[in-house]
């Protein structure tokens, strides 16, 4: 079959490998879609184990059915979670699924930029989702990032009524644009540094955007009211758009970081001015648990969140470097697809 396989940023390249052969609890997948995450080119993250073949946001159909799988057959469309909890352990039990060791070591066999891959058995028990008639191969591929994004703002705990600050309008900014709009936010603002993503955070749904290199603070008060956010996510990992995070939350607000920086990367934080003064909360967020990914598929289904218009590129796997290229350089694209068994 043939792979996308990735070298680093600029060097993926076609390949074959074997087709993956399945054992008993397990499915083969054809895969018809499989979106570029933003994490898929961090290299900082996967330099060390390269060659690899990455993927995880996939939307495909079962190709083949290991001995002792029920419930699914030949031709059902799907899509899954690359990585699954126990839902045992004290993480599982404490609701902090994203963290149980099971989940850090599960992972798709070789990956989704692949014609197939191999589904595990604890993939296939805990983390196969069926695909409604509703939703195409290429809608499944927001499934994932739609999670994880859900986990984050439930992490949250923003309030109706609120105002939400986004920084950075990559796919993962938009997506929680979106969401804070459908779960009720006041106000939902947005912001970049660059204009095209500006606008789409402006189309899919934000009352303002501001331009992250001016004075953030004094900006946000002139189109929230005279107050700052309630909410910050922060959707970038750039240093300056930390430090703007700490000095647009409002007191008594929350800031989420949902983006990871670059290795070693740390910040000043003022305990006093910060926390104990203005009863500020930090959060964080890492990937979605199986019932994340239930309720970003019902979001899709129900078209509350139009994740087809986020599209703006469909590539065969023999384009895939350019589709790494676009992700990388987070200029005029915001979601981009590869198509694994498009032959153009």
């Amino acid at each position: 079959m043939r792979v996308a396989m990735w070298y680093n940023n600029r060097d993926v390249r076609l390949e074959e490998m074997p087709v993956p052969k399945i054992g008993p609890g397990e499915l083969l997948v054809r895969v018809e879609a499989s979106g570029i995450c933003g994490s898929d080119v961090m290299e900082w993250y996967r330099l060390d184990r390269a060659p690899l073949v990455l993927g995880h946001e996939i939307g495909g159909q079962i190709a083949a059915v290991g001995e002792g799988v029920a419930g699914y057959q030949e031709g059902d469309r799907v899509s899954a979670a690359h990585h699954v909890p126990c839902n045992t352990c004290h993480y599982c039990l404490s609701g902090h699924h994203t963290v149980c060791d099971t989940l850090r070591r599960t992972n798709f066999d070789p990956g989704g930029l692949a014609e197939y891959l191999r589904l595990p058995a604890i993939n296939v028990d805990r983390g196969l989702f069926l695909l409604p008639d509703e939703i195409s191969y290429e809608e499944a591929t927001f499934i994932e990032p739609l999670a994880c994004v859900l986990r984050g703002q439930r992490r949250a705990q923003m309030p109706p009524g609120n105002t939400v600050l986004v920084i950075g309008s990559g796919i993962a900014g938009l997506l929680h644009v979106q969401l804070a709009r459908t779960l009720g936010a006041g106000r939902v603002i947005a912001t970049d540094i660059d204009a095209y993503r500006l606008e789409a955070a402006r189309r899919f749904g934000a009352d303002a955007t501001l331009h992250a290199e001016e004075d953030l603070p004094a900006c946000l008060r002139q189109v929230n009211q005279g107050r700052l956010a309630d909410l910050v996510i922060v959707c970038t990992g750039a240093v300056s758009a930390l430090a703007q995070a700490l000095k647009a939350v409002e007191r008594g607000g929350t800031i989420l970081f949902f983006a990871p920086t670059d290795p070693g990367v740390t910040i000043p934080i003022s305990i006093n001015e910060l926390f104990f003064r203005n009863e500020v909360t930090l959060t964080t967020s890492y990937a979605a648990s199986p019932a994340d990914y239930q309720m970003a598929l019902a979001l899709i289904r129900a078209g509350t969140i139009p994740v087809r218009q986020m599209i703006t590129h469909r590539l065969g796997l023999a384009e895939a470097g350019l589709g790494f290229q676009l992700v990388a350089d987070a200029q005029n694209s915001i979601k981009v697809i590869i198509e694994p068994q498009r032959r153009d």
